[in-house]
């Protein structure tokens, strides 16, 4: 696949990556320190729902550095309208999970065969081995910001070990439907791209601004 992706594609990206902020703060709503037991895993299956269908719309994986980054500025917002600082469990590692996310989904899917990429079943195989890549890394979140991963309550154990068969059954499927939705995704007009697209992302600030502090 190119590196370079149209800049129609380039709208759709930047939604998925606005959405995908969104979604993040509506599951972790309320959430000011640790994940709520298997709310992380949810979140996993939902990160790779939309690096899919980012990748499937531009068909390349350059996508998903801006994916990443869209959501990041999301999950900042967000921090700001809690008073949350950057280094708090609650922002800073959720930060790292976006870029492990974005990194398992490019590896698996970069090694990955054509013929897995092109079908339901093969989609699906490579999203639950993202997933499980993803969580197995996600203890190494305390290198990166000096933040202990989340464990279970009485236990040394991660949250993301612990929930890791869900969050690789719940990707067996978000992956392929993700792949599908992002063929169905465009902008039909043209025109009014430059329009459609600020407008998307302004409501998706808005919503999280009602949804923080209504």
């Amino acid at each position: 696949m190119s590196g370079h992706f149209s800049p129609r594609s380039l709208g759709v990206v930047i939604i998925l990556g606005a959405v995908w902020g969104l979604a993040e703060a509506g599951l972790g709503l309320g959430l000011k320190s640790c994940a709520s037991l298997a709310s992380g895993s949810i979140m996993t299956s939902v990160a790779l729902f939309f690096a899919a269908a980012s990748w499937s719309r531009a068909r390349t994986m350059a996508a998903l550095p801006l994916l990443v980054i869209i959501t990041a500025g999301f999950k900042l917002f967000d921090a700001l309208l809690l008073s949350l600082p950057v280094r708090s469990g609650a922002v800073a590692n959720p930060l790292f999970a976006f870029a492990t996310e974005g990194l398992a989904f490019a590896l698996l899917f970069s090694l990955g065969r054509a013929a897995w990429k092109s079908r339901p079943a093969g989609q699906s195989a490579l999203g639950g081995l993202a997933a499980l890549t993803a969580v197995a890394a996600f203890p190494l979140v305390k290198f990166c910001t000096g933040i202990p991963a989340c464990t279970m309550p009485g236990t040394a154990m991660p949250l993301a070990w612990h929930y890791a068969p869900l969050a690789v059954g719940l990707s067996l499927l978000t992956v392929p439907l993700g792949v599908w939705a992002g063929k169905k995704l465009e902008l039909r007009r043209a025109k009014l791209d430059f329009l459609v697209v600020p407008a998307a992302v302004a409501a998706c600030l808005a919503l999280m601004a009602l949804l923080r502090l209504a």
